[in-house]
């Protein structure tokens, strides 16, 4: 057992305690934004803006700049999606859950390969490609790109993209030491498959209804 908490927890010894209680408030309002999320509240936004800030902030002290990028953007779309969802569609109604359209779907593949080569040049210049996980962060920062884009649509499609991409980042974080961190993607994951489900079911009430 100890050796087992040892390998999640010792690398936190050589940690600035603010550090380590920054990124534990990070990951629960990061918690409290994907289940407002699931629950299609509007709260999901300043929440995440809350653990975002806090993540940029830590992911350039520990020169993590795919990570960073990832929570900057988060940061950007966490203002765009709060006016989108709360914006009024007609007299009486805001910004409705739907589905991709053919047009969306083709933002989203140039979104993700746009992503990846920005992450690519960024790398490159600040050569951090030195590690197999430049790779892995470089694929999950475009998925998760995708995902928050479609988030702030409000497009049910972009559990898809959070699932793959959390339970990619389960594994990535534990082998980077970030142990919260990696206990946050392994909720969000559950989260996201339930997020998915409760969307879906609100569209198909509403296509029941019509």
């Amino acid at each position: 057992m100890n050796q087992v908490f040892n390998y999640l927890f010792s690398q936190y010894g050589t940690y600035d305690t603010l550090d380590i209680w920054l990124e534990i408030i990070a990951v629960i309002f990061g918690f409290l934004s994907v289940w407002y999320s699931k629950k299609n509240k509007i709260w999901v936004f300043p929440t995440g803006m809350i653990s975002t800030v806090i993540f940029v902030y830590l992911l350039l002290k520990w020169q993590l700049l795919g990570d960073m990028m990832i929570n900057a953007y988060y940061f950007i779309m966490s203002v765009y999606g709060w006016y989108i969802w709360t914006r009024n569609v007609d007299d009486t109604n805001v910004t409705p859950i739907s589905r991709t359209t053919s047009k969306e779907k083709k933002i989203s593949v140039f979104i993700f390969i746009g992503t990846l080569i920005f992450v690519y040049a960024v790398y490159s210049y600040f050569d951090k490609w030195t590690h197999w996980t430049a790779y892995v962060d470089t694929f999950t920062t475009a998925i998760f790109f995708v995902g928050m884009w479609l988030m702030a649509k409000r497009k049910i499609e972009n559990w898809i993209y959070w699932i793959i991409g959390d339970i990619i980042s389960v594994p990535l974080y534990l082998y980077k030491g970030f142990t919260f961190t990696s206990f946050q993607y392994l909720i969000f994951t559950f989260i996201a498959v339930s997020g998915y489900l409760a969307w879906k079911k609100i569209l198909n009430n509403k296509k029941a209804i019509l």
